[in-house]
């Protein structure tokens, strides 16, 4: 009794896999650490993400009731804001609206378009760069089991080739091998379940992230709508005039 239970410890398993099953087992385990590695580099970039943008509505919000455009952008343009998502995309919109206010333009140009344009280029670049690294965690997720599969299926053709070598016959000559092929599924659906699960949560991050960036830069927009209406109107703020 003894021997069968170290036999089909799990240590004693994966000392008698084939080398293909050992092989399985090391991709799945690099993929566990990659998919951990891409886990805790996202975490942390959208928890820095979100607590810098909450800084970011509050300070910004009462400087542009105030007119104060260049403070905005400066301090949308600070580096320690530098992973606020509201950040990029408030700076790109002001300093578009800035710039062009500040040019020669014809009357019929709308600055207003124009700073809607550099809105939504820093909406997409900054929700590509939320999606770094997702595209992986659903390549661990949808592969691993299938990885861990094909270690079954090899681990059960070297235990049955060992039964046609030793020409025993029945379930208990083949029971061990096929307890240690079944190893790889366990270990390929360990892998992918928890890869599945961060896959779906950092999406539905992302997808509040974006949220936010719409509502930040529909209040942009209206501001910008406001202010254009103030200075064709003859009363351009002093901060808008330059």
């Amino acid at each position: 009794m003894q021997g069968m239970e170290t036999s089909f410890s799990l240590l004693g398993m994966l000392s008698s896999m084939n080398w293909v099953a050992k092989a399985v087992v090391l991709v799945l385990a690099l993929m566990s650490i990659w998919s951990l590695t891409i886990a805790i580099e996202r975490l942390w970039r959208f928890q820095r993400a979100k607590r810098e943008s909450l800084e970011i509505a509050l300070r910004v919000t009462p400087m542009l009731k105030q007119h104060k455009l260049e403070e905005a952008i400066a301090l949308t343009s600070d580096k320690k804001y530098r992973h606020s998502h509201l950040a990029r995309v408030l700076r790109a919109g002001l300093t578009e609206f800035q710039y062009e206010s500040s040019q020669s333009l014809p009357e019929d140009f709308d600055l207003v378009a124009a700073g809607q344009r550099a809105i939504e280029r820093e909406t997409l670049m900054t929700t590509a760069e939320f999606k770094k690294g997702l595209g992986n965690l659903a390549t661990i997720s949808t592969t691993a089991p299938f990885v861990g599969l094909f270690g079954t299926v090899a681990g059960i053709i070297h235990a049955f080739q060992g039964m046609a070598i030793s020409g025993s016959g029945g379930l208990g000559a083949v029971s061990a091998g096929i307890a240690e092929a079944l190893v790889t599924t366990a270990f390929g659906l360990f892998v992918a379940i928890p890869a599945v699960w961060l896959y779906n949560y950092f999406l539905n991050k992302v997808d509040r992230f974006q949220v936010e960036m719409s509502n930040s830069s529909s209040q942009l927009i209206d501001y910008f709508i406001k202010n254009e209406a103030r200075m064709r109107a003859g009363t351009r703020t002093p901060m808008a005039a330059r």
